[in-house]
């Protein structure tokens, strides 16, 4: 076999064998301040963080405070983390946001719209997207948000001081 063929059939061998991530589904989001998210217009400028969950989730409410310190550790590194409720009111999610002092946005998704589109099949589930608007890292179930700062160090390639 000439050598320019081997080379060749090396090279496709390997561009097949990389994988790239997802892409994520485009999502419209409006939080329960009126604040519109599309994510159409994040895709090179930020990671987002999807965090679905309910307010008769108790391990949502669990891990409500660690949520909140990650949003201030990385809101100057272009990370955004929206709290996406499903299956709740807007009621119910106030009442959330409240209980648990919530300090990062919370949108809703009482029809699952968004949440089906990324696979949701319980609260809570956790979404990170790159600023490629791939998904690097989907988790279901409690425990997420402590590995959060892992995943977006390893996306950011900058650890915080």
């Amino acid at each position: 076999m000439p050598r320019w063929l081997l080379t060749l059939s090396v090279l496709l061998w390997l561009a097949g064998a990389a994988h790239a991530a997802p892409a994520a589904p485009g999502f419209k989001l409006t939080t329960l301040d009126g604040r519109v998210i599309d994510s159409l217009e994040l895709i090179g400028k930020k990671v987002v963080v999807l965090r679905f969950q309910n307010s008769y989730c108790k391990p949502c409410a669990k891990e409500s405070p660690a949520l909140g310190r990650v949003l201030e550790r990385y809101r100057d590194r272009d990370v955004e983390i929206v709290a996406v409720h499903v299956q709740d009111t807007a009621t119910d999610a106030r009442r959330f946001v409240k209980a648990n002092k919530v300090t990062y946005p919370v949108a809703l998704d009482p029809r699952l719209s968004v949440g089906n589109r990324f696979g949701f099949k319980g609260a809570p589930y956790t979404v990170v997207i790159d600023k490629k608007g791939e998904i690097a890292a989907n988790v279901h179930g409690l425990g997420a948000v402590s590995r959060l700062p892992k995943t977006l160090d390893g996306i950011l390639k900058d650890p915080p001081s």
